[in-house]
């Protein structure tokens, strides 16, 4: 029983110790360049780190984005495979 609650305790306290950052979407950071350039900075600062997080995923796609718009490319958009 006490071992049970010592693994309660352990599992409670590491729980909290995520980051609490908020995920801001690809619109966002296409409407915010200087969140953008900041955050596309810190995650080239740290790959391995923050490479795959939300938000450097999203800053990136935005930067990529508002690149291919400025050049005059489209947005491919999603491929529906299930249409007929």
């Amino acid at each position: 029983m006490r071992g049970f609650f010592l693994t309660l305790l352990i599992a409670v306290g590491l729980a909290g110790c995520g980051e609490n950052t908020p995920v801001q979407t690809v619109d966002w950071y296409k409407q915010h360049d200087s969140e953008r350039k900041a955050m596309v900075a810190k995650c080239k600062a740290s790959p391995g780190e923050l490479a795959t997080s939300p938000n450097c995923v999203n800053a990136q796609q935005a930067d990529n984005e508002k690149a291919n718009a400025r050049r005059g490319w489209l947005t491919p958009g999603a491929v529906d495979l299930d249409k007929k």
